[in-house]
């Protein structure tokens, strides 16, 4: 029945589909897992995934990979915690009809592998892509793409010299924009990665529609870096526990750092909230 409505649904939204501009959804987790997940619809019908989140989603995200034509025209990968890059892994040890054209990541170095315990599943995914044939893109600061009049530019990229919270801190910051929409993707970027990329490009670049909340809205980029960036709406990939800062005793009563990040964007008067563990996959514009 799930899997019906969920055909049913993305059927209607490709029915009132506007050429010209592109289509963003945000893609819950189905087991309540911390992740990141977007699939965007370009005006030609080109379909870009950003992330994807744990391996235990690829049934889920290849029903609606396939529900949209089962081509992904590029998989983004904005670092390579298994969060993030699960699904992506598991489709590549089986595609099972999906095709994938291309794969954008930003390789770490084998130190920054090193530098953390998900090092092993960093380097099987690295492995699997290579194993591909897939082509692999590898952004640098400051490139753009366009699909169809969607643009990608790439804020930041791989960070090897920043040693604290270092996989988190190596996440891809993109501006993704049309004549109609713009967003802000910061993936799981700490406060160092924020700040580099915000001294590193304009801060024009900053200014978008939607903002993608930092490391799932807890301990992400800094106070100051949302001040300074210009947005109306907050896209948050953030399971249950993790937006309540929930360990099970009740609200706010783990050690993570959701309420502060919520009541920072209270502060500055964001209404408009698209909380995944709420919403559920959530059609954004």
């Amino acid at each position: 029945m799930k899997k019906t409505i969920l055909f049913l649904l993305i059927l209607f939204s490709i029915s009132v589909w506007a050429k010209g501009g592109f289509q963003l959804w945000q893609i819950a987790s189905q087991e309540d897992k911390i992740g990141n997940s977007y699939l965007m619809r370009t005006a030609e019908g080109r379909l870009i995934v950003m992330d994807g989140g744990y391996k235990e989603e690829a049934g889920y995200l290849r029903g609606f990979i396939t529900a949209m034509g089962g081509e992904v025209d590029m998989w983004i990968i904005s670092h390579p915690h298994p969060d993030h890059s699960g699904v992506l892994l598991e489709i590549l040890k089986n595609p099972k009809g999906i095709k994938i054209n291309s794969i954008c990541m930003s390789r770490f170095t084998e130190q920054l592998l090193d530098s953390e315990k998900s090092g092993k599943h960093a380097r099987e995914l690295y492995a699997a892509v290579s194993t591909s044939g897939i082509k692999e893109i590898s952004p640098t600061l400051g490139s753009t793409m366009d699909f169809d009049g969607m643009k990608i530019k790439f804020l930041g990229v791989t960070n090897p010299e920043i040693l604290t919270n270092p996989y988190n801190n190596s996440s891809l910051v993109m501006r993704v924009w049309d004549k109609k929409h713009s967003v802000l993707f910061l993936n799981d970027a700490g406060i160092e990665c924020g700040d580099k990329a915000m001294a590193n490009n304009p801060i024009e670049d900053f200014y978008c529609d939607y903002i993608q909340m930092a490391h799932h809205g807890q301990a992400g980029v800094s106070e100051d870096f949302y001040k300074k960036a210009k947005f109306r709406a907050c896209l948050w990939p953030t399971p249950t526990w993790v937006y309540n800062n929930d360990c099970g005793k009740g609200f706010n009563t783990h050690i993570l750092q959701t309420i502060t990040t919520r009541t920072w964007i209270d502060n500055l008067g964001i209404k408009e909230q698209y909380v995944s563990c709420l919403l559920g996959t959530t059609r954004i514009f």
